[in-house]
């Protein structure tokens, strides 16, 4: 029969880790893009946050009929210039600014002309997306739940 070998010692009660051992680990809410240091001067930038306040009004209700993680990489002339999270699948929703925490659902690169049309309603989603004008990774039809999320909040 086989034969199990432990190659670890036994943990011993009070054992623990001896102060000093271990570093402390920066805070997970760091941006993996750096910030600029004027981000009013970014159009979408104002329409992210008027979008995070009606999701803090309505998240409950949001998470319940989206169930998805987004992530929105705003770009201008092919570089990130803004990354925010719009989280509907956790707690009451949440939306932030920097990368997702957890793994999303669908992740969207999209120049921030483009954004700003596609928000306002100028712009249909389908025939721009089916254009090339922005890139979907991911769940690409989770889109349509993130567009009615989007129509709600132009409503107001």
């Amino acid at each position: 029969m086989w034969k199990r070998i432990d190659h670890q010692p036994k943990i011993k009660a009070g054992d623990g880790p001896q102060a000093g051992r271990f570093k402390a680990l920066g805070s997970a809410r760091e941006p993996a893009v750096p910030l600029p240091l004027e981000l009013s001067g970014f159009r979408s930038f104002s329409v992210f946050k008027d979008i995070s306040h009606h999701i803090k009004e309505v998240g409950p209700q949001l998470v319940k009929k989206v169930n998805a993680i987004f992530q929105l990489d705003i770009t201008k002339d092919g570089k990130t210039i803004l990354q925010w999270t719009i989280d509907l699948k956790n707690g009451s929703g949440d939306m932030y600014l920097g990368s997702a925490r957890l793994p999303a659902d669908t992740v969207f690169t999209i120049p921030e002309p483009v954004f700003m049309e596609l928000v306002l309603g100028k712009m249909n989603p389908q025939k721009a997306f089916l254009a090339g004008k922005f890139k979907v990774s991911g769940k690409v039809l989770l889109g349509q739940k993130l567009e009615r999320v989007f129509k709600d909040w132009a409503k107001l």
